[in-house]
């Protein structure tokens, strides 16, 4: 047989059939792999007759801050001015009283030709929890006039934290694998020798003999010769056949589907977060 008929005899189809058939098979397989991991992670078995039940969703409880943390406010008083007044002496006093403070706020004015041209709280106390009276000492023409502004006294007051609660769906949290076959290669080598071999050999052969006789009255002699020739021719053929075939496949992981993409996104927006129980007041060190 003819090299190029033997090659032609060989079964192609099914040398290269068969390998694209397990690669389609292949990817078939991964695509149910990915619809059997979603159904068995995501979603919780379904009633009879159901493909998939309720998304399966992962909790988390966390400390919320609802209230931040004010810290002690101390009390401020400030005097302004309107109108000096007239007729006042030198000696002026002036007084801050009311407001349950813990410690009394002073305060000072200034006179010049008979008006108060300031007044200034030389010390603003402690503790003031509402606004003082302020009053002015003296005789004078025309009393001054002013004004207190106040910002009363507040404790430190503790952060308030809530217990929350966050729901998950699970398939937001995991890769899902989509695996594709990217590219598949099939690299057949087919590979034949035919020898022909041929062996000839010649053999001569000589063979001879001499006979001598006497008798009474004279001499005889007696040659044979003999001659021989053979030649010998062996012929053969060795054909080597040699075949190899290898396959190569590049998977990777697949952009998202849509349909997939469009779920987990609605998914997401059903994360959630809820309180637990009810606020709760932090405990700050004492100081």
């Amino acid at each position: 047989m003819g090299i190029g008929r033997e090659l032609a005899s060989l079964d192609f189809k099914n040398l290269i059939g068969g390998p694209l058939i397990a690669v389609i098979e292949a990817q078939a397989q991964a695509a149910m792999s990915s619809v059997d991991f979603i159904k068995a992670v995501g979603f919780k078995p379904g009633e009879e007759g159901a493909v998939t039940g309720d998304p399966i969703y992962v909790s988390f409880k966390y400390p919320k801050e609802v209230k931040p943390y004010e810290p002690e406010q101390p009390s401020n008083i400030n005097i302004v001015l309107i109108d000096g007044g007239e007729g006042y002496g030198d000696s002026v006093t002036v007084s801050v009283s009311g407001g349950s403070p813990k410690k009394v706020a002073t305060a000072e004015a200034t006179v010049s030709e008979g008006k108060i041209t300031s007044i200034t709280v030389t010390d603003q106390g402690k503790g003031y929890t509402s606004k003082p009276t302020v009053t002015i000492s003296g005789m004078p023409e025309k009393d001054a006039e002013f004004t207190v502004e106040f910002t009363p006294y507040s404790e430190a007051k503790a952060a308030v934290f809530s217990q929350m609660v966050l729901e998950v769906p699970i398939l937001t949290m995991l890769p899902i694998p989509f695996i594709r076959v990217e590219e598949t290669t099939i690299d057949f080598n087919a590979k034949i020798n035919s020898v022909t071999t041929s062996d000839t050999a010649s053999k001569i052969g000589v063979d001879s003999s001499t006979e001598a006789k006497a008798k009474y009255f004279g001499f005889s002699a007696k040659l044979n010769v003999s001659t021989s020739y053979q030649r010998t021719t062996n012929t053969g053929s060795k054909v080597d056949r040699t075949y190899s075939m290898a396959v190569h496949v590049r998977a990777v992981q697949d952009e998202m589907p849509a349909g997939m993409e469009k779920l987990l996104g609605i998914l997401e927006d059903a994360i959630k977060s809820q309180p637990a129980s009810l606020p709760s007041a932090a405990i700050q060190p004492a100081g």
